[in-house]
């Protein structure tokens, strides 16, 4: 049911939200594996996730009007939910399906800005589907100082020859992936959305039937969105997939068609390491390797080591990535620092190549790192290592989330 189809000219009260959302406590707890709920440093850490989700679906709740859209916070680092790629922002703006709307601004620099076409929404339906479609922003003509404008529409307007999308008849949401390698030094896309075929250009005052129905939307949309994936670490652990990876397919839950991922789930003692290798391919647009906690939150990307990417990384001489995951600097440049997480999961992805290789995975003592690695690996200095985070903290705070 769309807004101005809403009958019910009821208030949704505080008080209902408040007790809506009281369910969701227990639901989480039963949703974490058995094996952590004895954990209290961990269920604390489920909160983040029950905040997480009820910020995300606040932002709708608050500024959505599918015939006035604006791109709000979709992931990032304080919407730590559907483990979020570090090197990737994500903007989303909810659509009346058929409209025509206009995309315009600034491209940046940034390695990739694709934009996805959702529908049914995941958030309000409970449900992974695949993309609508997905177009990619360099494909269309970019003037000199990166400017844009597009349509997107059911059908091209009449007589308009400058830059169009076709919109599906089914998306309902638009999602824009905004990826950067070079934190801080490529620059950030900048753009909006307006509706070209709304009954008024101005917004005007909401009814109470739209604020109602966006606010009683909360409860839900947030327990889709806390609820996710906090037992998806023990998923991969009861395949077997534990200090090992296999190839995994998100294609059915919005990922990108032209990606590839692999992952599996990691278990470290604290003097222990795992070193993870694989042969960079010959052509790819994009890579990058990843963690997370118990809970399938990515860790936290922009006050540690925990992920890296073709522009952060070293490739060894022989064309390989290695690199090695532990709970302490084991003194090469290639760290994924664990953060305080002896178990989670590791995640990587390959965009844009023909090539699909999986890493291979190996755990060895944490004392022993550098006699599994080929001599002319790049080492890096404690003090090395102090300058380099906060460089990366320093950039990753440059990234634009709203």
């Amino acid at each position: 049911m769309v807004e101005n189809e809403m009958s019910d000219n009821g208030i949704f009260e505080w008080e209902d939200l408040l007790d809506q959302l009281r369910p969701l406590g227990q639901l989480m707890r039963d949703r974490i594996p058995e094996r952590l709920r004895g954990d209290p440093q961990l269920m604390q850490e489920s909160m983040r996730l029950l905040l997480s989700g009820v910020l995300r679906t606040t932002n709708d709740a608050i500024m959505h009007d599918r015939s006035h859209p604006i791109f709000v916070p979709e992931l990032n680092i304080c919407q730590n939910i559907f483990q979020p790629n570090a090197d990737t922002i994500y903007k989303a703006a909810l659509i009346e399906k058929g409209g025509t709307y206009r995309i315009r601004g600034d491209r940046g620099t940034t390695r990739m800005m694709i934009l996805a076409q959702l529908g049914p929404d995941t958030l309000r339906t409970g449900q992974h589907h695949p993309a609508q479609d997905a177009n990619d922003f360099n494909d269309l003509h970019i003037g000199a100082d990166g400017a844009f404008d597009v349509i997107l529409s059911p059908t091209r307007p009449a007589g308009y020859d400058g830059d169009w999308w076709e919109l599906k008849p089914a998306t309902e949401k638009l999602m824009v992936r905004i990826v950067a390698c070079d934190w801080g030094v490529e620059r950030e896309p900048r753009f909006g959305i307006v509706r070209l075929d709304a009954d008024h250009a101005a917004k005007g005052r909401p009814t109470l039937a739209q604020l109602a129905h966006r606010f009683a939307e909360i409860p839900a949309t947030a327990t889709v969105c806390a609820l996710a994936f906090p037992d998806k670490v023990q998923k991969l652990r009861d395949e077997g997939l534990i200090n090992t990876l296999k190839v995994v397919d998100f294609s059915q839950m919005t990922g990108l068609a032209r990606q590839s991922y692999y992952e599996g789930a990691y278990d470290l003692a604290d003097d222990e390491a795992l070193i993870t290798e694989v042969q960079i391919p010959r052509e790819v647009d994009y890579w990058s390797l990843i963690l997370t906690n118990e809970l399938y939150e990515t860790t936290d990307w922009y006050h540690n080591q925990s992920s890296l990417n073709a522009a952060q990384a070293v490739v060894d001489g022989d064309g390989y990535f290695r690199a090695v995951i532990s709970a302490h600097d084991p003194g090469v440049h290639n760290w994924l620092d664990t953060s305080g997480y002896a178990s989670g999961a590791v995640q990587g992805r390959w965009f844009n190549t023909d090539e699909r290789p999986t890493p291979t995975m190996k755990k060895v003592k944490l004392a022993d790192v550098r006699s599994h690695l080929p001599a002319d690996t790049v080492l890096v200095t404690p003090d090395a290592r102090a300058e380099a985070l906060r460089e990366r903290t320093l950039r990753a705070h440059t990234r634009i989330i709203w």
